[in-house]
């Protein structure tokens, strides 16, 4: 076989292998989303790729058989073919017979790995890699023809990995199920790019831990409830609504912890614009006082939605195991745990990092805040607390005091402030 044949069948041969390499980097890299999209508007080979992808046996064991094949033809060709010529070559050189031989077939073999590597390896998969789903859907096709074509080859070696795939308890089929982390996953990549706000990131990652976060993470706590008293005479409530206003007000007995309702400030205004009493017990009848919705404090937000859902309510009042008002909470709270910074004025911000990378927090700032702030996975006794105050009196076994101190996976919390037992102020520092 002269020169220029055996470089055109060595081309053929990288060609074929090419082809094999661009069909099975394609397939895997394809991703299933844009093939669902593709397939809902029309596009049949998308449907057939999502069927390859389900149950790829078949076609993983035809890219296989191809591979194998021409890379023990390549080896058969290139040694009959370029061994001679680079022979020639050395022995036109001056080389001695006693190691032509082994150099000429050394050189035909390293020329013939280098040729595949490169052009039948390495370049077909960037390729396929830039552009897996329309190459997958242009080779579909011809790949579906040669697993006809080889069918009784195929099945054979289908049914023998299927064999040994059951011996070594490996699944069957690919696990294309998306979980919530594969979505933050992509956000985070996204993010690195430029591609996603990190802002947008952070509402995504606010979202999922709906499921997560329970509503004392949000809610307005009992100590700072504003709340209006049933024998309250009018001077009072014009005087407290003033000086605290609010859209909704708790309505109770004697204490906060004996619920009668709720009262909203725009009707309170608009009796007050009609020259009409706005005392509470003498308009206990007049619907200006409105049922409210009593929740659990262990809902989660999510959960918390949809109560607010069901109940066509947007404010709600939590209560313990002993049926005690711990605090309140409203839709706006909720969503402005989802929005975040984006909602959320800077003085209003429960961690805030200093200059010299410590942060100064508030008692009640939620943990998941905290592990975005301080990169830190994993807390003791998880489940027992929601915020940084409970998980300060869950490692002192005690209420925390000033210049109390806890240090927990390399970062120490110092508690400066404490207000009537509550924890209002904590700096929280890298240990040196």
């Amino acid at each position: 076989m002269d020169l220029i044949a055996s470089l055109l069948l060595i081309a053929l041969l990288i060609a074929a292998s090419a082809f094999f390499a661009v069909a099975e980097i394609a397939m895997a890299a394809a991703r299933r989303l844009k093939l669902r999209q593709l397939a809902d508007l029309g596009e049949h080979r998308a449907t057939q790729v999502l069927a390859v992808q389900d149950a790829p046996g078949h076609y993983v064991t035809v890219v296989q058989i191809g591979l194998n094949t021409i890379a023990i033809l390549a080896g058969i060709v290139g040694d009959g073919a370029l061994t001679p010529h680079f022979a020639a070559a050395l022995r036109w050189a001056g080389m001695g017979e006693e190691r032509l031989g082994g150099l000429s077939l050394a050189l035909s073999f390293l020329t013939v790995t280098v040729l595949f590597v490169l052009l039948a390896d390495l370049l077909p998969k960037r390729v396929g890699m830039n552009d897996p789903e329309r190459l997958a859907m242009r080779l579909v096709g011809p790949m579906l023809w040669l697993s006809a074509l080889f069918k009784p080859v195929v099945w054979t070696f289908t049914r023998a990995a299927d064999g040994l795939s059951k011996l070594f308890g490996l699944p069957q089929t690919r696990d294309d199920r998306i979980t919530h982390h594969d979505i933050l996953a992509l956000t985070a990549a996204g993010t690195l790019t430029g591609a996603v706000h990190s802002s947008e990131q952070q509402i995504i990652e606010n979202v999922f831990e709906l499921d997560t976060r329970t509503v004392e993470s949000a809610m307005t706590s009992r100590e700072r409830v504003v709340w209006l008293a049933m024998d309250d005479d009018e001077v009072l409530l014009r005087t407290r609504v003033a000086e605290d206003p609010h859209s909704t007000y708790l309505v109770c007995g004697e204490g906060i912890d004996e619920v009668i309702g709720y009262v909203d400030a725009t009707d309170m205004f608009a009796r007050v614009l009609r020259e009409e009493p706005i005392g509470l017990r003498a308009c206990g009848d007049s619907g200006l006082i409105k049922k409210v919705l009593i929740v659990p404090d262990r809902l989660t937000l999510a959960e918390m939605l949809t109560q607010f859902r069901q109940a066509h309510e947007d404010f709600a009042v939590i209560v313990n195991e002993y049926s005690l008002v711990v605090g309140v909470i409203t839709l706006n709270d909720v969503m402005s745990t989802v929005m975040g910074a984006m909602v959320a004025p800077h003085d209003e911000e429960q961690i805030i990092r200093r200059d010299d990378g410590s942060f100064l927090a508030d008692g009640v700032t939620p943990i998941p805040d905290l592990e975005r702030a301080l990169d830190i996975a994993e807390w003791p006794h998880a489940g027992q607390y929601d915020t940084l105050a409970g998980f300060l009196m869950v490692m002192l076994r005690r209420i925390p005091k000033r210049t109390d101190t806890v240090t927990w996976e390399g970062w120490r919390f110092e508690v400066m402030d404490v207000d009537r037992h509550r924890v209002d102020q904590v700096m929280i520092a890298k240990v040196s």
